[in-house]
């Protein structure tokens, strides 16, 4: 299993779900983060701190935004790892 970040994260990419991650497994394009599953170890420290509620447990991905598991792991193939935002 692996979490994976969903649609309210398009346009906000807030990145406060990264300063917690052990693993650093996300990576970012021009419009969302996005988790790597390979990487991620299910620690769920990235969900609490999303503040649009965009992270998910692969299982509990909300029917509507289903495609985005698929998503994740694809994107974040092709992508450069994200860096946290500067404080």
């Amino acid at each position: 299993m692996a979490y994976v970040v969903t649609e309210p994260c398009i346009g906000v990419k807030d990145k406060a779900c990264m300063g917690v991650c052990p693993c650093d497994c996300f990576y970012e394009d021009e419009r969302q983060l996005y988790i790597k599953p390979d990487e991620c170890c299910d620690c769920a420290a990235c969900e609490p701190e999303c503040p649009v509620e965009a992270i998910f447990l692969d299982v509990d991905v909300p029917a509507k935004w289903k495609h985005f598991i698929g998503l994740n792991a694809e994107r974040s193939e092709a992508l450069p790892a994200a860096t946290p935002k500067a404080e």
